[in-house]
């Protein structure tokens, strides 16, 4: 299906270009929400006639946007959850999460602003970018942790995961008695042995 993009997308075009996109994309997604029209000549008349102000209006959204960007970018989120012992979370960090832990330290966020490429199922810091712009991006950083003080430790960029293993456990060790006979059980105290004869 033939469209005029009525704001910039990613990996498809800017505002005025007609593209041609697959008609489910275009159907459930682009004209719905406001971002294309049907590329025929009438909605070429209106698009070319209303181009400025498209244009303008786009122009302050994206001021907007910028404006905002100092609020959101480099912040960095704690996420604290359970994990195993391996570092696999029970569960994931959802887009949910990230917006709950934006908005809670000032930012104005939505769902559909954060782009997480893959789920995050692991403890560690993750780059998270936040589009508040079709031209407007910015990044955060997501610390996934148990504790609050692995989350510190995390952000000083300390890898908890390595340095728990690294940790030096110490297991059981028998004493050693150079001179005891093979076979020849330790007594305690004398006394007490000479009392159970």
């Amino acid at each position: 299906m033939q469209i005029i993009l009525l704001e910039r997308i990613e990996k498809l075009g800017a505002i005025g270009d007609v593209v041609s996109v697959k008609d489910g994309y275009a159907r459930n997604y682009l004209l719905p929400n406001k971002k294309a029209l049907r590329a025929n000549d009438a909605n070429k008349k209106v698009f070319e006639a209303n181009r400025a102000k498209i244009e303008a209006d786009n122009a302050e959204r994206r001021t907007t946007a910028e404006a905002q960007s100092g609020d959101v970018e480099g912040k960095q989120i704690v996420l604290i959850r359970a994990s195993s012992n391996s570092g696999q979370l029970y569960g994931s960090v959802s887009v949910r999460d990230i917006v709950d832990g934006l908005n809670e330290q000032g930012a104005n966020v939505s769902k559909q602003m954060i782009v997480l490429e893959r789920p995050i199922k692991t403890l560690g810091i993750f780059d998270v970018k936040v589009n508040l712009h079709p031209e407007v991006a910015v990044n955060v950083k997501v610390n996934v942790a148990r504790s609050a003080d692995e989350a510190d430790l995390q952000s000083q960029g300390v890898d908890v995961m390595a340095a728990m293993f690294e940790q030096d456990v110490s297991g059981f060790t028998e004493a050693y008695d150079p001179n005891a006979e093979p076979g020849e059980i330790a007594v305690e105290d004398a006394d007490e042995g000479e009392a159970q004869a």
